[in-house]
């Protein structure tokens, strides 16, 4: 079953130098664009992580320090990487949780303002979870009867997770043929920032959820102990966390102000 798109979505596999999204790079990135009316584009570029590449990262995708050496960094990619994002919904494999995520990092570290407005990301891997709780290669071999060739290679990683979106599509008569609803379905809480650090309650009020504040409201906090942000601008948080605590500061002062 072919999607129904009202605009184009990007299907994207990162391979990086590990799993910590606020410190790892990027080694390779794979985008499949397929656009409403069914045409497609693809790129892959391999990319110079500015760091070492663990020996242990190198064993699972296979690309090496000197396989990228003389590659560009992602700051020099960015806004190629950018442009061809930039209209589109997103989808991925575990994308919600790691590659929308550090591929935000990578694109505010080189001064592009990437955000999630006015997109919806869709989650293969949830759909796979939710009705059959499966590995990609085995999700592979199991709606699309096939066995996933070169596994951990972005490109293969990225067509693969397209064709079994659209099996899964075929074979789940109640999974509707919407990226919005699938977005939904997909979207495994609701978060403000990417990495879950900030969340929704039912009131649709921004919360923080870890440590001594868990639970309450981050305009709360910043006005009964004003410190605590400025430690976390300070701290190991991803940037995109940073980001949405300063939008939220700066909304409350306008709002004081008028």
């Amino acid at each position: 079953m072919e999607l129904k798109l009202n605009k184009p979505i990007c299907f994207f596999d990162l391979e990086t130098t590990g799993i910590d999204i606020t410190k790892d790079r990027i080694v390779e990135i794979a985008i499949l664009k397929v656009h409403p009316n069914g045409n497609k584009e693809s790129k892959t570029w391999l990319v110079n992580p500015e760091m070492p590449i663990p020996s242990q990262s190198t064993a699972i995708h296979g690309i090496s320090d000197d396989k990228v050496a003389n590659e560009p960094t992602f700051k020099e990619l960015s806004k190629e990487v950018y442009n061809m994002i930039k209209d589109s919904d997103l989808a991925g494999f575990n994308s919600d949780r790691f590659d929308i995520p550090l591929l935000a990092e990578e694109l505010l570290r080189a001064d592009i303002d990437f955000d999630m407005k006015n997109r919806v990301s869709v989650d293969v891997q949830t759909i796979f979870h939710k009705m059959e709780k499966r590995t990609l290669e085995a999700a592979y071999k199991f709606y699309c009867d096939e066995d996933l060739k070169d596994a951990h290679s972005a490109a293969a990683d990225t067509n693969a997770t397209y064709a079994v979106l659209k099996s899964q599509l075929d074979r789940y008569e109640d999974l509707e043929n919407d990226v919005k609803k699938l977005s939904e379905f997909t979207t495994r809480k609701n978060s403000v920032d990417f990495a879950g650090f900030i969340v929704y309650n039912e009131d649709n009020e921004e919360c923080f959820s870890f440590g001594k504040h868990k639970g309450k409201l981050v305009t709360e906090v910043m006005d009964k102990e004003p410190g605590y942000f400025g430690w976390l601008l300070n701290a190991d948080f991803p940037l995109y966390t940073k980001k949405v605590l300063t939008a939220i500061k700066l909304r409350r002062l306008n709002n004081k102000l008028s």
